[in-house]
């Protein structure tokens, strides 16, 4: 049954125009209809929390993930996964063409270093634009069908990469698939905060969060293999193989989650059961709906609002600049290492992928860590903070991120500008093929790097999201664009940087911006947080 309450009982919404991938100030009224005055609207509103349709419903009677429309925990999770592989693939294809760069330039006569370069990063120039348009658009249309029809549009583009005849068509191509590729990341967010709570979407986002980084580390150390052993246009339609097995699972396990616009079709399905002999037809619409939610206000709105955040936040500008600074650096990153291994070392185009799994390592420990402690230290802060949580509560782990990404730097970059063996930087794949631990130094390093990534990562995204709650998708979406920005042109000038200062002072210097950037962030957050988020405009105040 359609639940609503008239105009004079209405409940509105709080905070902005646009609501954002937080919705835990919904208000749900379970007052029984009254409908005796014909002369006002009904407004369409959940049926309390135990309503099918709530994403944040906790209560299900079904077993089964595909029995609809119940909202198990099971079903969360497997909405969670899908749309982490979302996510995951479309970074392990921004990457995966980077160590057959070479091929690519003999191929197609590319003498340029910023040309070659601009081949793998112009995929995630796309990434600072298509967010800007796609978050508004899944506030319209929903996030199902926004995301499931940008990969869509990414499988297309991708596969067409793999049939590019020259330089220009290459590029084109890389750059529209990236359009596509970056839903999950405008998206993503939004639907992970439509169905979990605030003390139990810690896991959920971890996991989320990983796959942007673990998806680039992936697809290098696979496209490494595929290039040697068949050609460039195959590391294209590999991606898009594994992407046709994603959309389906999308199909069957992802639904739309994004509550104003559930209650935007249930008003429209309630509008059409009235009975027209009860006496006027009354218009009937979703608690939502105000003169403000147009199509024109939304995107107006969403391509603005991000840019009005980061000049008027200072939490906003620190955590961007740094949360930049450390994209790019993961980008010059994955573009430096086959000059490394193939270079310094002189490693075969497949022999030199497998050391991607050191940085590999290096997320997925850490991220996995990191997501099983989040949840448990934000509830004991919060308990001993008298049961009045603060988004500082999500900083702990940052800490030791922000130390961990300069000191990998250090150790990589002058191990091998000393030309050590190659067995040390590349300990890790020694291990693996011969079970021989010799020589850690170097290999503490890349891990080092990766721990500090993504445990910085994971604790930024979660202190914005908690911090700008209503305005969330705007706040990601400004670091975002910032982000992607800087992992589109650190990769163009990463050769140049090593071969002017070499590895050694070329990582000391980045090493040096990482601490100036990074290492002050958490301690000035910690202590000064609170009297920032009173003085803003557009951080929640209140727990």
């Amino acid at each position: 049954m359609a639940h609503w309450h008239s105009e004079a009982e209405r409940i509105t919404p709080p905070g902005s125009l646009t609501p954002t991938v937080e919705l835990s100030e919904l208000q749900i009224d379970n007052e029984k209809a009254d409908v005796s005055d014909t002369t006002e609207d009904i407004i369409v509103d959940f049926d309390g929390p135990d309503d099918p349709l709530n994403p944040k419903k906790l209560v299900c009677h079904s077993f089964f993930v595909l029995c609809y429309p119940f909202w198990s925990r099971r079903k969360k999770w497997a909405a969670t996964m899908v749309v982490s592989c979302f996510t995951f693939i479309s970074p392990v294809s921004s990457s995966m063409v980077a160590p057959a760069s070479a091929q690519v330039a003999e191929g197609f006569g590319i003498h340029s270093d910023v040309i070659v370069g601009l081949v793998t990063s112009i995929f995630v120039l796309a990434f600072a634009i298509g967010p800007l348009f796609l978050g508004p658009l899944s506030e319209i249309f929903g996030r199902n069908r926004i995301i499931q029809g940008a990969n869509l549009w990414f499988l297309i583009w991708n596969i067409g990469c793999g049939f590019a005849q020259n330089t220009g068509q290459l590029l084109a191509f890389r750059f529209l698939a990236g359009l596509g590729g970056s839903a999950p990341l405008a998206v993503g967010g939004g639907v992970l905060g439509d169905i979990w709570d605030t003390e139990e979407r810690g896991q959920a986002i971890a996991i989320y969060s990983l796959a942007p980084l673990l998806g680039p580390v992936i697809g290098p150390l696979c496209g490494a293999w595929i290039a040697e052993r068949s050609t460039w246009r195959w590391v294209f339609w590999s991606t898009s193989i594994v992407d046709v097995a994603i959309q389906m699972l999308g199909l069957l396990y992802l639904r739309e989650s994004y509550a104003p616009f559930l209650l935007e079709q249930k008003a429209k399905q309630t509008q059409k059961s009235l009975d027209a002999e009860m006496g006027p037809i009354r218009n009937v619409r979703s608690v939502f709906a105000t003169a403000d939610r147009t199509w024109a206000r939304i995107m107006k709105t969403a391509i603005i609002r991000p840019f009005v955040l980061f000049i008027n936040e200072p939490i906003l500008q620190a955590l961007g600049i740094y949360m930049a600074f450390q994209y790019g650096l993961f980008y010059l990153f994955l573009t430096s290492m086959p000059l490394m291994f193939q270079g310094v070392y002189g490693e075969t185009v497949g022999i030199s992928g497998l050391n991607y799994i050191a940085l590999g390592i290096g997320f997925t420990g850490a991220s996995q860590v990191n997501a099983r402690m989040m949840d448990g230290i934000y509830k004991r802060l919060k308990e001993k903070n008298g049961g009045e949580g603060r988004p500082e509560y999500r900083l702990p782990a940052m800490f030791p991120g922000v130390f961990a990404l300069p000191i990998g730097l250090f150790i990589v970059g002058w191990t091998v500008q000393a030309k050590v063996h190659w067995i040390v930087p590349d300990i890790v794949r020694e291990f693996l093929l011969s079970s021989r631990f010799i020589g850690q130094t170097s290999v503490q390093g890349i891990v080092l790097v990766g721990v500090g990534m993504i445990l910085t990562y994971q604790c930024i995204q979660l202190y914005l999201i908690d911090v700008f709650t209503l305005y969330a998708a705007s706040a990601l979406a400004s670091v975002g664009c910032l982000r992607s920005i800087l992992g589109f042109v650190f990769p163009l000038f990463a050769e140049q940087l090593y071969k002017t200062l070499g590895y050694g002072k070329g990582d000391t210097l980045l090493a040096v911006f990482a601490i100036a950037f990074g290492c002050p962030s958490p301690f000035l957050l910690w202590n000064y947080g609170p009297q920032l988020r009173k003085r803003s405009k557009f951080a929640e105040h209140s727990t």
